[in-house]
């Protein structure tokens, strides 16, 4: 026995009477009439619901190029990289632009992009660090921020529809080094270290796919790698912080937390695992529905190992996430408890969802399209 419960349908009161009047003949019929509907509407539901069963993966760019950094916006697929090379691909023509920086002698490695006023700004990683804005049109490139500490090393950055932004990178104190912007990157702040948690030696973070800081629902999260895996939350705009514990496998140079996604302000999942292990599969993956403040591992001895990327799906009722890494690409439908191996790829880095089914993900020399089945 199974029980489906549904909203109430409200009658208007003169058809009601109508069928009353023409007795059980027409209640009979009426009768069939809504356990059809709501056949219909369930396997509707059923249908929505159905998780994927295949993807179908295509090149869209090949290059000389390791990229970490990719964004979509609106029609376009912009993309950053090493040797100073970042580029944008327009999703329905399917023009390809390229752009090439050089700064003196230097070819700089950019593995943070983000969304910007009129363009986009893409960010290297060490001294000196540089961050140069993109124009929509692509002709205007401009440098708008430097930074030479020697010890410099940028992991993410992030900025929103309204402006507030955040760079995370490794610790040149003793703790992380977080910049904040108000104006879509024009400009820069530094957090002071008394405003932000102290790092434990050994801490500090990857810069594998422009996955360390999330913005969602008013909040910052920032996670860690290394000697620890935390993660730091902040709900007012980097002012304060709270630092919190994650079960993923720490205590090496390259274990801990390699990337992070929530789908909303409490529900998240942050994963990674051991860099020089990449089969290893126990606590490299581990999710929260508190807003980062209790981590639950998932799948543990289970499914990928060493992931360098994971992505919530759109509009999969929080359960939806794709990840990819050293050992392929693997789809949950449960939150994370199980996954299914999708595809043998080894070399992708990074990826981004453009909608419900359709992904699109960066690696070594290459980018492709990723059209999710059902």
């Amino acid at each position: 026995m199974f029980f489906i419960l549904v909203k109430p349908i409200i009658v208007p009161k003169n058809i009601f009477m109508m069928f009353v009047r023409r007795g059980k003949f027409v209640s009979y019929v009426f009768y069939i009439l809504i356990i059809s509907a709501l056949f219909v509407s369930c396997e509707s539901e059923k249908e929505l619901k159905r998780p994927f069963e295949k993807v179908i993966i295509t090149p869209v760019y090949k290059d000389s190029i390791s990229i970490r950094a990719i964004l979509i916006d609106s029609n376009q697929l912009w993309f950053a990289g090493n040797n100073g090379k970042y580029g944008a691909i327009d999703l329905e023509t399917q023009k390809i632009f390229n752009g090439h920086v050089v700064k003196d002698s230097l070819l700089p490695e950019f593995r943070s992009i983000a969304k910007a006023r009129n363009g986009v700004c893409i960010l290297s990683v060490a001294s000196p660090a540089l961050m140069y804005h993109i124009s929509s049109d692509k002709r205007q490139v401009r440098n708008v921020y430097s930074n030479e500490n020697e010890n410099v090393f940028f992991d993410s950055m992030q900025i929103d529809k309204q402006g507030f932004g955040v760079v995370m990178g490794d610790p040149t104190e003793n703790c992380l080094d977080v910049w904040l912007t108000k104006d879509f990157g024009q400009n820069w702040s530094k957090i002071p270290c008394d405003a932000l948690p102290e790092i434990v030696e050994g801490e500090a973070a990857f810069a594998a796919s422009n996955t360390n800081v999330i913005l969602r629902g008013g909040k910052v999260f920032i996670v860690t790698g290394g000697k620890k895996a935390r993660c730091l939350v902040s709900e007012d705009k980097g002012k304060t912080w709270e630092v919190y514990d994650t079960p993923i496998i720490q205590g090496g140079i390259m274990t801990g937390i390699f990337t992070a996604d929530f789908y909303d302000e409490n529900v998240g999942i942050v994963a990674g695992g051991d860099y020089e292990k990449p089969d290893y599969n126990a606590a490299n993956k581990a999710i929260t529905t508190d807003g980062g403040k209790n981590w639950k591992v998932v799948a543990e001895n289970s499914s990928f190992g060493y992931a360098s990327c994971v992505q919530f799906v759109p509009e999969s009722d929080r359960k939806g996430i794709v990840s990819v890494g050293a050992t392929g690409v693997y789809y949950s439908s449960d939150l994370g408890e199980h996954w299914t191996k999708m595809a043998e790829d080894t070399d992708l880095y990074t990826l981004r969802f453009q909608n419900d089914s359709v992904a699109y993900a960066a690696g070594r020399n290459t980018i492709v399209k990723m059209e999710f089945m059902k």
